[in-house]
């Protein structure tokens, strides 16, 4: 019988937590730019059709194009390493509790009460406040956990599979790491592999394929009400680059990734952002055909891999340090996402008085709620128990 074992690892990697830590102030600033921009996709609206309304739109489309796939990338990192350790049913049972938790928590307090000016109206139809209370909404923000848990189980299943054929054959994998079994916990092989222009366009091909053939069933704008999916349209990019993430766990592609590669990335991103923007307007519009969708589908993931490798290399070389301030940050950091829709709802109603431009409005709900969201985080995982969670 052969064993092949992992050796673990307990370091974490300061940019990839820094890098949690922008991504999570993105998130807050661009449900603040739904707030007061022409698209009323949020729980509490003040749209305008100004310049810095639109400007504002703007800001939240480019947004979308990547930021969240970058989420589910820098989740896949951490999920190999932590397989290794606790094996996939502790691991499952942990990702039950981590993410479920969440979930269910914000499923039953936060989605009523965010959704309480609802309750006139429906009370006058006759409904009850029970009933009102557990089927209004959906889960909001939310659901970003509720498809990451759906991935991370489906790959503790996979590994656990994976080992119990293993186990049959007479090869014992350890951890379920393999001949190439390196470092977990952060994201780093011990011999990294490199990564190849051809490997990325590879990427952008392969997403830029599976986004068009999504889009013919599953255009965007579509809303998936059972689920509460606001972005199916992107589900391929989501799960695609979650699984990345975890290849480069095993291959060590984050170290690979050169300052050349960086940089090439940063112009290609700049470049690309008029063309993804110019053919995602036309493959929305009215009467649009396969070809207009198929360069809007290539066009966006070029600039989502792009500004992904960019910073990835950006905060690897410039910002790999973690102060204080940045290990609180990043300690807060999913809390911040479960809490902050309750923060951005409850000043954005306090400052509804304000006559101010869309923008202006804007910065001080972000400049307040950027400091708020930390705050109340902090506290509420000072409550016993709420740690183990958050």
């Amino acid at each position: 019988m052969t064993t092949l074992a992992a050796r673990p690892t307990t370091s974490r990697l300061g940019y990839v937590d820094n890098l949690r830590i922008m991504l999570t102030v993105l998130v807050l600033a661009h449900h603040s730019a739904l707030t007061y921009s022409a698209l009323p996709f949020w729980y509490w609206t003040e749209p305008s059709t100004s310049p810095s309304g639109i400007a504002l739109v703007v800001f939240a489309v480019v947004n979308q194009f990547y930021f969240m796939g970058f989420f589910f990338l820098i989740s896949g990192l951490f999920v190999p390493g932590s397989v290794d350790r606790k094996g996939p049913g502790a691991f499952a049972r942990d990702r039950l509790i981590r993410l479920g938790i969440p979930l269910v928590a914000y499923w039953l307090v936060a989605r009523p009460v965010l959704s309480l000016r609802e309750w006139p109206a429906r009370s006058a139809e006759g409904e009850s406040f029970l009933h009102f209370w557990f089927t209004v909404g959906d889960p909001g923000p939310l659901w970003f956990v509720e498809v990451l848990l759906v991935l991370t189980l489906a790959y503790a299943a996979f590994r656990a599979l994976r080992a119990r054929v293993g186990v049959r054959s007479g090869v014992v994998v350890d951890g379920g790491v393999g001949a190439e079994g390196v470092a977990g916990a952060q994201g780093v092989a011990a011999q990294p592999r490199p990564v190849g222009f051809w490997a990325i366009a590879g990427l952008v091909g392969v997403l830029g394929l599976a986004t068009f053939l999504w889009r013919l069933v599953v255009p965007a704008g579509t809303y998936w009400e059972v689920v509460g999916l606001p972005t199916p349209a992107y589900l391929p990019q989501y799960v695609i680059l979650f699984v990345v993430g975890l290849l480069a766990t095993r291959r060590g592609w984050l170290t690979a990734l050169t300052v050349r590669q960086g940089w090439a990335a940063l112009v290609v991103a700049v470049v690309g952002l008029g063309m993804a923007a110019g053919t995602t307007a036309l493959a929305t519009a009215p009467g649009a055909g396969a070809l207009a969708l198929l360069a809007s589908a290539v066009a966006e993931n070029i600039f989502a891999v792009s500004m992904i490798v960019a910073l990835l290399v950006l905060f690897r070389e410039k910002f790999s340090g973690q102060p204080a301030w940045a290990r609180f940050a990043a300690q807060n950091s999913f809390a911040v996402y479960v809490i902050h829709p309750l923060v951005l709802v409850g000043v954005a109603m306090l400052f509804a008085p304000l006559v101010a431009p869309a923008g202006v409005k804007f910065l001080i709900l972000l400049a307040l709620a950027i400091p708020l969201c930390w705050g109340f985080a902090h506290l509420l995982r000072r409550i016993p128990g709420v740690a183990r969670v958050l």
